[in-house]
């Protein structure tokens, strides 16, 4: 079964045209789009290369999982 995850990403309009975005969560997840629908499939992307490269580069012995509840 794959997790799903949810990310929050600052939208920004950009001053020529278009959008960029940034997820508060990954610093490392930026991106941008002519349309939000483009941006949205873009940060996608760029979530989940951000992922990949943590994971890869993070040994199954340097996690700690922390689950907080507000």
């Amino acid at each position: 079964m794959v997790e799903k995850r949810k990310f929050t990403v600052n939208v920004q309009k950009a001053t020529e045209g278009g959008y960029s975005g940034r997820c508060l969560e990954l610093p490392g997840a930026i991106s941008e789009g002519e349309t939000l629908k483009e941006l949205k499939a873009n940060m996608k992307e760029a979530i989940l290369l951000v992922l990949e490269s943590i994971k890869k580069d993070t040994k199954s012995d340097d996690k700690l999982v922390i689950e907080i509840s507000s």
